[in-house]
Formats: structure tokens, sequence, C-alpha cells
């Protein structure tokens, strides 16, 4: 099996359960559950992510509404018949469940895929720059995660520039963000996107040029110390 294939999609979280486990799907005998889990923010606010975990993992765990998690896993894709189309899911695929939280930094990813859609880029009412990037994140089996990440500043200007089929390297947060979605003239409904913030980000022409392990491992560090090192990207 192929090592950069396996370490190229890497999620830590930590945070309270906000709803019980709820039966998902069944693959080979083995039945998956999702749940919501509220992680803080170094702001105060919080992302309340989607999670799916084996019954396997769970099955000598009590994790109920208002208990603790801490998870090791994937950020994944899949797609889901919603009023008769196709919508992109995402989910934070569990594969490790941890008795104690593994760093003071509640969230955070790394992902290391290919620009499989043109960015978009933009600028606020206030002049801040902001790009979105759609990434290819290829998983075990010819199967890939598609993966929403938006991009800030420096890092926004970066990724308007890269080409479709480029390769990049990324780490940062999977945050949630509340939308408005006008359905028709009085139906108005309020929509929940996932995506990942980007903290740092590298063209990579091959696995060695981003040490996804060290990113990992970095990102789990001191909050202070992780801003320190990002904001001079």
């Amino acid at each position: 099996m192929n090592y950069f294939t396996e370490k190229n999609n890497k999620v830590y979280l930590s945070g309270v359960i906000v709803g019980d486990a709820e039966f998902s799907h069944e693959v080979y005998g083995e039945g998956f559950y999702e749940m919501k889990v509220s992680v803080p923010r170094l702001s105060g606010q919080e992302d309340v992510l989607p999670v799916t975990v084996s019954e396997r993992l769970i099955s000598d765990k009590n994790l109920k509404t208002g208990g603790k998690i801490n998870a090791i896993g994937q950020f994944r894709s899949y797609n889901k018949l919603v009023d008769g189309k196709s919508k992109l899911m995402l989910t934070v695929f569990v594969r490790e469940i941890l008795d104690e939280a593994a760093g003071k930094n509640p969230n955070s990813i790394v992902l290391s895929g290919y620009v499989c859609k043109q960015p978009v880029y933009r600028t606020t009412p206030f002049n801040r720059e902001i790009a979105d990037l759609l990434v290819a994140v290829n998983r075990s089996y010819n199967k890939s995660d598609y993966i929403p990440c938006i991009a800030w500043g420096r890092n926004a200007r970066f990724v308007k520039n890269l080409a479709v089929g480029e390769r990049i390297a990324l780490s940062g947060r999977i945050q949630s963000r509340e939308y408005q979605k006008k359905l028709s003239e009085t139906d108005i409904r309020v929509m929940t996107a996932y995506e990942v913030s980007i903290n740092k980000l590298a063209a990579c022409d091959s696995a060695e040029a981003f040490d996804l392990d060290e990113e990992f491992s970095f990102l789990a560090a001191e909050p202070n110390d992780t801003y320190q090192m990002l904001k001079n990207v």
C-alpha cells in the first residue's frame, strides 16, 4: 500500500459531542455512525463538524451528547442525492479514538492533492482577499475525496495562480460556516458549509516536498507557536 496515499489526509479533532451517534450505513457487515462534534476556535467561537465513526471504535466508549472525543482520521467526501440532485457531503472519518487530547490545538488538518477546479479569487467590501479552492485527495482503492478549501491574504493571491492539475500540500483547520440559500420567494433556508481554512500551503512536485507527518505534529503544538510560524508564509 502506498505510504504517501495513506498519509496525505490527516485530521486531528478534540471536541464535545453535541448529538448522539445515529446509524449511517453498513459496509461488509461493519456499521458506521454519524454525530456532530463542537470544536472550539482560538477566537472563542466554535465549529460544529460532522463525524463518522465505526461501531468497532465506539463499542467500549461512552460517546454520548456532552461527552468529549479526541480523534484522528481523514476528511472525506461522498455524493448524496438531495432533492433529486447530487450533493457533495463532507465528514471527518475517524480512524482512531484517543483517550486523551494529543495537543492544545483541537482542530488540525494536513492534505496533499491536486487542484481539480479553477480557483475563484475575490475581495470583500473591506478589501480582504479570499480564494476558494477544490482539492482532489487520493485515497486507497482508486478513490478520491474532493475537499473545498479557502485561503486568505497572501495565500489567496498564491492560490489564484494555481492551474488545474497542479499538486499542492496544505495545512489548516476544518471550519463550519452557515449561509442562507434561497429556494423560492418564500423559502429561504439556513445551510451549513464545511471547508478547510488554509494556514499554510505549497506547490509540490513530489511527496518529499512537504513533510505531512511533520506538519501534523507541528499543528498539534501550542497554538501561539503555530501562529508564529504560519504567519510568515
